[in-house]
């Protein structure tokens, strides 16, 4: 990488453990594609408000040479169920326990950052099958 990454945390104070896991992360990056010019990282911590049923937002924004590759990492919600006051079932998104770790969201959010990188340079190498036209008679 020419930079070294740009972290950016909203919502949340700076934390060095998390910023050391980011830049091991992006410096892992440089194993499946070596030209990246640059990336930039933005933790956003749920709003007080929200914090029951969310987890962390994880951007990550890389720039390689004709492009520029960017992961939006939100964990995806489900429905739990859970037995009200009332004694009736009610259903509440729920975002997965592990997803609520600022940790398991990095991980998550760079995995798809290095299967989108691998893809463009598949691409980059002319290894990705071409389909060819069919003529009907």
């Amino acid at each position: 990488m020419d930079h070294p990454a740009q972290i950016t945390f909203r919502h949340m104070d700076v934390s060095p453990a998390v910023e050391a896991r980011i830049r091991e992360e992006a410096a892992a990056l440089e194993h499946y594609f070596n030209r990246i010019t640059s990336c930039r990282v933005v933790v956003e911590a749920p709003h007080q408000h929200h914090q029951r049923g969310r987890g962390f937002h994880i951007n990550i924004d890389l720039r390689v040479p004709g492009s520029e590759i960017v992961v939006n990492h939100e964990p995806s919600l489900h429905s739990t169920a859970a037995n009200s006051e009332s004694g009736e079932w009610e259903k509440h998104l729920e975002t997965q326990p592990d997803h609520k770790d600022v940790y398991v969201s990095i991980r998550d959010a760079f995995a798809a950052a290095r299967r989108r990188l691998e893809d463009y340079a598949r691409v980059l190498r002319g290894d990705t099958k071409h389909h060819t036209e069919t003529t009907e008679d």
